[in-house]
């Protein structure tokens, strides 16, 4: 394996995990955005407030998004080990 090959795994490798993980993250971090806003007009300073929304929003995001994310994953994993052997010559 030279080196444009490993580069170009890593890069795939990168970009799918981004791609994978984006749902999840923008919503936490949006529902906490919401939340922090909530808590500064409320003056509430309950820490495990931001804590429920999110836990149910994510949730919400797999339930969603797990097909897609499932999908993905077996996807670029089948790519993946079906060329390991140009890989290796």
């Amino acid at each position: 394996m030279n080196l444009d090959v490993a580069n170009s795994l890593l890069d795939s490798m990168l970009w799918n995990t981004a791609k994978v993980a984006a749902p999840v993250l923008i919503t936490s971090l949006v529902v906490g955005l919401i939340i922090s806003i909530f808590q500064v007009i409320t003056q509430i300073q309950e820490m495990t407030l931001t804590f429920v929304p999110k836990m149910l929003a994510i949730l919400g995001v797999l339930f969603i998004f797990g097909p897609w994310i499932l999908t993905t994953i077996s996807s670029y994993a089948t790519a993946l080990f079906s060329e390991i052997p140009n890989y290796i010559g």
